[in-house]
């Protein structure tokens, strides 16, 4: 019973052996097939596509009609050959284009997170510019105005101007007081 945990133990420590396959193993590269998927489904969105498809049964259904010369027929008529080739390129069709869809839902994703992304950074841009726009307006509404200033130096060089008056009309009774006290 020992020995045998021992040998479990010694499994669980080194790594197993590769199963050898008769087949080469084939990996697939997603984005190559995805690559593919893409370019054949918008293959089959294209007018070539419709109008080759049309001339090919065209064709097909004209040759396998039995009319004209004798020919050798593949498919007659109730063309059962030609429904199991179309079934057959609907069924490849069908996921290929799913495929195609969600590359293209995953490649909208990563676009709307990074339009998501730009929308915040501008709109954090844009509240810090409006942040700074109203501090500036405060600043500038606590600023003198030019005719605010004007308004008040001129004031001011009134009252200057009032204050010298009287100084000097002062000045000039107390001198006319002087005269006239000498003369006396």
């Amino acid at each position: 019973m020992v020995a045998k945990a021992e040998r479990d133990a010694e499994r669980l420590n080194t790594p197993g052996r590769r199963k050898r396959s008769l087949l080469p193993r084939f990996r697939w590269d997603r984005d190559t097939f995805g690559q593919f998927a893409e370019g054949f489904a918008r293959f089959m969105g294209t007018a070539r596509f419709l109008a080759w498809m049309t001339i090919i049964i065209i064709c097909w259904v004209l040759w396998n009609i039995p009319f004209g010369p004798p020919r050798p027929q593949f498919d007659a008529y109730p063309f059962i050959f030609l429904t199991l080739v179309l079934s057959l390129q609907a069924s490849y069709a069908a996921p290929l284009i799913l495929l195609a869809q969600n590359r293209q839902e995953a490649r909208d994703r990563v676009a709307l997170e990074r339009d998501r992304e730009q929308a915040t950074q501008s709109r954090a841009d844009m509240d810090y510019l409006a942040r700074e726009i109203a501090g500036l307006r405060m600043s500038v509404g606590e600023l003198a105005t030019r005719d605010y200033l004007r308004s008040e130096l001129r004031s001011e060089l009134r009252s200057i101007l009032a204050e010298l008056d009287d100084e000097e009309r002062e000045r000039e009774r107390s001198q006319l007081g002087e005269h006239r006290r000498g003369e006396r």
